[in-house]
């Protein structure tokens, strides 16, 4: 049966899955799905929160004392989940608000790189005007997970960060024949909203030094949405609007490349 022009428009805005803030208990698993609608040929996203906890890449298997730190970390209640993806240790937990995004593309990673990240960032420049927050592209020594394209907060040396975004790649099967082999794409972004600052980093590096890494992070480095937006709410009532407010940004939005 031939799609119609509705569906077929509305596969090209994405879709949340669900419609609200969802809480995942195992941050490694929040975004499997996605890839599954994304091979499908939806442009699907996914707001989302984590228990207290540190998330890691598989490079951290090079530590020795890696799973005794895991043990040590789950007894004091903060668990440490590993990832595939690469980048740095990321905290999770309440006040951190996650963005994901997955859709199918055909061009390569050095094409759509760049655009994809300027897409994430967007999304996220909006929601964060919205409440009072400006912000730009910047990588923040001393943040963790610091990349370029960081959202900071404050210009040169007291920029300070308030999202970090990271993206990771799938390919898919030869499809039809068409040019350009398909990718499914994911972009992340961690938003920090109302979290704990100082206790985030307490937890962070002191894993770090119990693994025997040289890493260090600097608290004064970042900084949340409740700290410089001019409504005064609750955190837990920041985290649900900015939540909505990012779903409502998501939706208004078509992806770059988007494979249908």
């Amino acid at each position: 049966m031939r799609e119609s022009p509705a569906a077929a428009e509305s596969r090209g805005h994405f879709h949340c899955l669900p419609e609200k803030l969802l809480f995942c208990d195992d941050p490694t698993t929040a975004e499997d799905d996605l890839f599954n609608h994304a091979a499908d040929g939806m442009a699907v996203a996914r707001v989302w929160q984590a228990p207290h906890s540190l998330v890691i890449p598989a490079s951290y298997r090079r530590h020795a004392q890696l799973d005794s730190a895991r043990r040590a970390f789950a007894d004091r209640g903060c668990p440490v989940f590993l990832r595939r993806s690469g980048g740095g240790l990321v905290p999770q937990g309440p006040g951190i608000i996650n963005l994901s995004l997955a859709w199918p593309l055909r061009q390569s990673l050095g094409e759509a790189a760049t655009p994809v990240y300027l897409h994430l960032c967007e999304i996220l420049r909006d929601v964060l005007r919205a409440f009072g927050v400006d912000s730009h592209f910047q990588a923040v020594s001393g943040s963790f997970c610091d990349g370029r394209f960081n959202l900071a907060c404050g210009a040169d040396a007291d920029a300070r960060k308030i999202a970090g975004t990271a993206q990771c790649w799938r390919p898919l099967p030869a499809d039809d024949g068409r040019e350009g082999r398909r990718h499914i794409v994911l972009a992340h972004a961690v938003l920090l909203v109302a979290a704990d600052l100082a206790q985030i980093h307490r937890w962070a590096n002191g894993f770090e030094q119990l693994i025997g890494s040289d890493r260090q992070y600097d608290a004064g480095k970042t900084v949340t949405v409740a700290q410089i937006s001019r409504p005064a709410l609750t955190p837990d009532e920041l985290c649900r609007r900015v939540g909505e407010a990012l779903g409502d940004a998501v939706r208004r939005r078509t992806p770059p490349f988007l494979a249908l």
